[in-house]
């Protein structure tokens, strides 16, 4: 995978909108989904993408530390400023979801939350997570996906191609499910459901779930 440059990894017009937006998508249940996504995890935890940290105030207690990996310069600094108040050790560095830090079998979990819709290459960030994961780790994950009726599925192909452009890279069409598998990683627990992020757009089919290495 080319490693991509700084000035690829940043998007501030998008980062001020999501700033925003993932405050409203909270609200409308959120908020909910990030504290399922993160019960029972211990140890010590990567997270993927952490945005402006909305996770943080999320993690349980057994969590001894949280690496928090964000590119965007303007997420990074609210991530930043919300590390301060968790009540969990959370440390914020610069980085991409293809070119993890840490050794092989580092980390006790990984987390991607809302970030392989955009991730450049996703068996890439998937092989990064399984390297750093230690033997039997788990990884947690939370995404919107391609929606399983054809037609829909259809529409999401079709918008493809402008959404990413105008989201950062965001894909509505990518069956996440299937590159979690074909990753080699054992999928333990799924939970498939209808969500809308803001009053402006329709329900659109997301998961939450837990996967180990195999």
């Amino acid at each position: 995978m080319t490693t991509p440059t700084r000035q690829e990894l940043q998007h501030p017009r998008f980062a001020h909108q999501y700033l925003k937006l993932a405050a409203e998508a909270d609200r409308r249940g959120g908020a909910d989904h990030r504290r399922r996504l993160l019960d029972g995890l211990t140890g010590r935890v990567l997270e993927v993408g952490a945005g402006q940290g909305r996770n943080f105030p999320h993690y349980p207690d057994n969590v001894t530390e949280v690496v928090a990996l964000e590119p965007d310069d303007t997420l990074r600094a609210a991530a930043e400023r919300a590390a301060a108040e968790a009540r969990v050790p959370v440390v914020v560095r610069p980085g991409h979801a293809g070119q993890l830090p840490g050794e092989e079998g580092e980390f006790d979990a990984v987390v991607f939350s809302l970030v392989l819709c955009s991730v450049p290459d996703q068996a890439a960030a998937l092989a990064e997570a399984a390297r750093v994961l230690r033997p039997g780790g788990q990884l947690r994950f939370y995404e919107h996906v391609r929606s399983p009726h054809r037609l829909l599925g259809l529409l999401e192909d079709a918008i493809t191609p402008l959404w990413r452009r105008l989201g950062a890279g965001c894909h509505p069409n990518r069956d996440t499910e299937a590159a979690i598998r074909a990753a080699e990683f054992t999928i333990e627990a799924v939970d498939r459901f209808g969500f809308a992020f803001s009053p402006l757009v329709p329900r659109t089919p997301h998961l939450i779930g837990t996967a180990t290495r195999s």
